[in-house]
């Protein structure tokens, strides 16, 4: 029998796709535990559940399937195993669905909580916490008896929470609504995505894994990240910010708690510090990423600290001279990027770490004695999120999702042999594949694979790819990272493939900026992040068309966020693109550093040297709104209503500025979604953008059209 022939991808296929996160393994190293995010029915919304694979010595059962292990919330999330491995612990807001509150309001504070359930017999996940506010991450101590949480709870009861946060009491049926006016004395208090934020500081509880009893551990007035316990149980170490005046300057600091007294100890506490993601290599010991500000932006290491807080203000470098970024954010709209971290080996003697190299983010080790480094794996891939087991003299086994820009994220796993990582050459470690969780969707469509591109402008060599739709010269469009310090890279990208698929070329490349070259070269754009970054993209675009690989009539330019901006400058100097989108993006850099969740921020001092007010004529010049009036490419402008990072506004002053002026222009607001509308936002909102993205330019660029294209027909009808 013949297999059908494969066809394009289409915007309609992105809410099949299954996305696994968070990988975890048990104590043994024969039980992965994985996170799977699945589209709702309707498209409106996400399910999560916990699923798990089987292990034998470490290595992949021939035949095993991964099996679902829950199944009754909507969203169940951050599995972590039990130190001897008979119980899962993990965070669902299931209470609104299957417990005894059916009535209960879907927005209710603490619909999140902690359950737990038996791995080593069969039964029921129970719910272990009830905090007023409900729980977002947790670890279990190391002897299994208790779990440190994190809760924006104040106190263990509603009650006395409402009392803490001075909130007014709901009012009797008929009485008229209390006040819901907002008051702010701080900046920082809004986040893109979660919204106001001031009132949500969380802290850490314990919580006993018998009886579910909750104690309060910290008072920390900037909030509590990254829980990590000490090996002997006795402490915690945790991230937070700085206390002066906290919302005017960028730092994070390392504190650790005694879980006895709750007395804290600062253990990384520099003025201009930026650390976070702590780990313990022994009980005396504590390794984090970060530096200090301004070069930890532009280059995070990894440190060395004593946990007794003796050199809070000093410790030790240890990938002084690497130029690695293990806390690079890599591209894609189909992997989810997961919060770097850190993963003490061999006793301490070594820390396993993600980083990106040559547009793959890959596995590191790092000696912690003399700072030694070697990339254990190579590869045209995306290391996503790891975890592992250290089973001393049995070697370490490594589980991992892993993508490229033709495979869908699925687990994978491999084992280290015991001091392998110190002896091994770099890529020696390979990945054997666990899962096929989108199997059955990509027998039915071609995938195009992406093929490295590289130019040289002032001295940089700028990475890039081409997805190319035929062998001849192809309609191109251009797509632009955001950031700017993030980068592109062996991913899979759904909008790439859809454009592809309907007969147009894609280039994207990482220009000046960019992380994964090392802090010269992410550091290259500081005060330019037009005019050079637009050299390096548009040197690769001359080198397309140089080769017969695209047609300089028909080439499109489009990116989100700040290549939302590189798109909007790019077409107020150049004139060769037939057609543009540019996406949440930045068109007034002074709007941009003093609103939305940035406006509490340093950045505008690391990125430009100055504040608005010190040199406004400096912003005035970086800003494309500048040169609006120039643009003349068909430009379709889209931003989220509730984009708390890159603001509406952005979007309403440049469409106002190309109306004024009588240019082609269309802004497209989207409702109801966020900065994070490409990456996480409501699945059918994500397809639609896609068509959108899909039929702009192939109405410009495919079909050769001049005029606007009639307008989409929407719900709300037309509106001219």
């Amino acid at each position: 029998m013949i297999a059908p022939a494969r066809r394009p991808p289409r915007p309609e296929d992105q809410p099949r796709l299954r996305i696994p996160t968070d990988p975890r393994l048990a104590a043994d190293g024969d039980l992965a535990v994985f996170v799977l995010q699945e589209v709702a029915g309707a498209h409106d919304a996400y399910h999560s559940a916990l699923w798990s694979v089987r292990l034998e010595d470490g290595r992949p059962i021939p035949g095993e399937a991964p099996r679902r292990l829950t199944t009754a919330g909507r969203h169940e999330s951050s599995p972590r195993i039990s130190p001897d491995g008979r119980t899962l612990a993990f965070l669902s807001n299931r209470r609104l669905h299957v417990e005894e509150e059916p009535t209960a309001a879907k927005d209710r504070e603490d619909r999140v909580q902690v359950y737990l359930l038996p791995l080593d017999r069969p039964g029921e996940a129970r719910r272990l916490s009830d905090l007023p506010r409900g729980v977002t991450a947790l670890e279990w101590s190391p002897d299994g008896t208790q779990l440190a949480v994190l809760s924006t709870s104040r106190g263990p009861d509603r009650a006395t929470d409402d009392r803490l946060r001075r909130r007014l009491p709901e009012p009797m049926p008929g009485a008229p609504l209390p006040s819901d006016y907002w008051y702010f004395d701080r900046l920082g208090y809004e986040l893109n995505g979660p919204g106001i934020i001031a009132n949500q500081i969380p802290q850490v509880w314990l919580v006993d894994a018998a009886s579910g009893g909750a104690r309060r551990l910290t008072d920390v007035p900037g909030g509590v990240g990254d829980l990590a316990w000490s090996p002997d149980g006795r402490r915690i170490a945790f991230s937070t910010s700085g206390t002066r005046d906290r919302d005017l300057k960028s730092s994070s600091r390392i504190l650790c708690v005694e879980v006895a007294s709750g007395r804290t100890t600062p253990v990384a506490d520099h003025p201009d510090g930026l650390f976070f993601g702590p780990a313990w290599l022994d009980d005396a010991s504590i390794v984090a990423l970060g530096g200090t500000a301004p070069h930890a932006y532009y280059g995070a290491g990894i440190w060395r600290f004593f946990a007794d807080g003796s050199e809070a203000r000093g410790g030790r470098t240890l990938t002084d001279g690497q130029d690695v970024m293990p806390a690079s954010t890599m591209n894609s709209d189909v992997t989810a990027g997961e919060a770097p971290h850190l993963r003490p080996i061999e006793g301490g003697a070594g820390v396993l770490f993600l980083a990106p190299h040559r547009g793959a983010m890959e596995l590191w080790r790092l000696d912690v004695a003399d700072g030694g480094l070697r990339r254990l794996t190579t590869g045209h891939h995306y290391l996503s999120a790891f975890d592992l087991r250290d089973r001393g003299p049995r070697g370490i086994d490594i589980v991992a999702i892993r993508s490229t820009d033709t495979q869908m994220p699925d687990l994978y796993v491999a084992t280290l042999a015991a001091g392998g990582a110190r002896r091994s050459a770099a890529g020696d470690l390979h990945f054997s594949p666990l899962t096929a969780l989108n199997e059955a969707v990509l027998d039915e469509i071609e995938l195009r694979p992406a093929v490295e591109r590289s130019v040289t402008v002032d001295g940089h060599e700028i990475q890039g790819w081409l997805i190319a739709a035929g062998p001849s010269p192809q309609p191109t469009v251009v797509e632009i990272h955001g950031g700017p310090h993030t980068l592109y890279g062996w991913t899979p990208f759904w909008e790439f493939q859809v454009l592809a698929g309907a007969g147009m070329s894609v280039f994207y490349c990482n220009p000046r900026g960019s992380e994964g070259y090392g802090r010269t070269f992410n550091e290259a754009n500081i005060a330019d992040w037009g005019e050079g970054p637009t050299r390096d993209v548009l040197a690769g675009v001359d080198a397309l068309v140089a080769d017969g690989l695209a047609d300089p009539a028909r080439l499109g330019v489009t990116g989100g966020s700040y290549g939302g901006y590189l798109t909007s400058w790019i077409v107020g100097h150049d004139q060769r693109f037939a057609a543009a989108i540019t996406c949440r993006s930045v068109n007034d850099l002074t709007m941009l550093m003093l609103t939305g969740d940035l406006s509490g921020t340093d950045w505008p001092l690391y990125e430009f040297g100055a504040f608005p007010w010190d040199d406004p004529d400096l912003f005035r010049r970086q800003s494309p709104i500048t040169y609006a009036a120039a643009i003349r490419t068909p430009l379709l402008i889209q931003h989220a209503e509730q984009d708390l990072r890159t603001t509406l506004g952005q979007a309403e002053a440049l469409f106002a500025v190309l109306r004024r002026h009588r240019r082609p222009v269309r802004l497209m607001r989207v409702v109801g979604e966020s900065h994070e509308l490409t990456r996480s936002g409501t699945p059918f909102r994500r397809s639609e953008n896609l068509v959108q993205v899909r039929d702009w330019f192939r109405h410009f660029l495919v079909e050769g059209k001049r005029r606007l294209p009639p307008k989409p027909r929407t719900r709300h009808g037309d509106h001219n």
